[in-house]
């Protein structure tokens, strides 16, 4: 049996931090069309969650036009839990938005109910960190705080302390993703999930080594406590992504049929 957290989290159907990890698909759009048509064929591969990355659509900067195509996104994806994300650029995001775009957005995302995960990184500070979560509270999303680096694998340590800082300023999940070297970087980020499952840290988290070499951990890094995995449907929002296909063959052996 894999390790769950201590504390599991239910979001619609579905329970974060229980028996299985989830599979997560990502939407990556320029356009509502792009968009639409992403999540009906999503939907027909029965995700546990599907990832809305905004700041991939070409009308991020609109937020009367972000909200309307969150709208739609919302009826097609039916009960799907939604995490709604607009990646800073210096972490990854597709398009770069200014700060007081991207808490307008985030803040009426999660006002229009029409979300029920919202990620923003750690590095954006606590004052900008706070005021997404007091409306998140108000709203009962989940709040994931994340981490990226995709140069490299810090130490153990520099990572079990990315997560605790991300549980100790109020994450429902930590969320971290590093870039490996080597294999040896793979069992770096492994073994700091693993203590990190067996730490303090009591909520669902997420991690996972990203690249060609970093895949077996978004396959097996539920075995050492990662709760989610993000997979491809139809675009991919980070290296490394298994199509979902293939990931439910592995987990299937390493979790029992789902």
């Amino acid at each position: 049996m894999r390790q769950q957290s201590k504390k599991q989290l239910r979001i619609k159907n579905v329970v974060i931090g229980g028996v299985h990890p989830l599979i997560c698909l990502p939407l990556v759009a320029g356009t509502k069309e792009e968009l639409m048509g992403q999540a009906s064929m999503l939907v027909e591969l029965a995700p546990d969650l599907v990832e809305w990355r905004i700041d991939g659509f070409t009308e991020v900067e609109d937020v009367a036009k972000s909200l309307a195509a969150l709208s739609e996104l919302r009826s097609i994806l039916g009960e799907i839990p939604l995490i709604f994300t607009c990646r800073i650029d210096q972490e990854g995001g597709i398009r770069k938005v200014s700060q007081e775009r991207r808490l307008e957005l985030m803040v009426a995302a999660i006002a229009s109910g029409n979300i029920d995960l919202i990620d923003i990184e750690l590095r954006n500070g606590r004052e900008f960190i706070d005021a997404v979560k007091i409306h998140a509270q108000a709203q009962r999303v989940a709040l994931i705080l994340s981490y990226h680096n995709f140069k490299e694998t810090p130490a153990e340590t520099f990572i079990y302390n990315k997560l605790l800082a991300a549980y100790e300023a109020g994450a429902d999940i930590p969320k971290l993703a590093v870039m490996p070297k080597d294999y040896a970087d793979v069992l770096v980020l492994l073994s700091a999930t693993n203590r990190a499952r067996n730490s303090t840290i009591d909520t669902p988290l997420v991690t996972m080594s990203m690249g060609e070499q970093g895949a077996v951990t978004r396959l097996a890094g539920g075995l050492f406590g990662s709760d989610i995995t993000f997979a491809v449907g139809k675009a991919s929002s980070a290296p490394g992504q298994i199509p979902i296909a293939e990931m439910r063959t592995g987990m299937a052996v390493l979790f029992g049929v789902r």
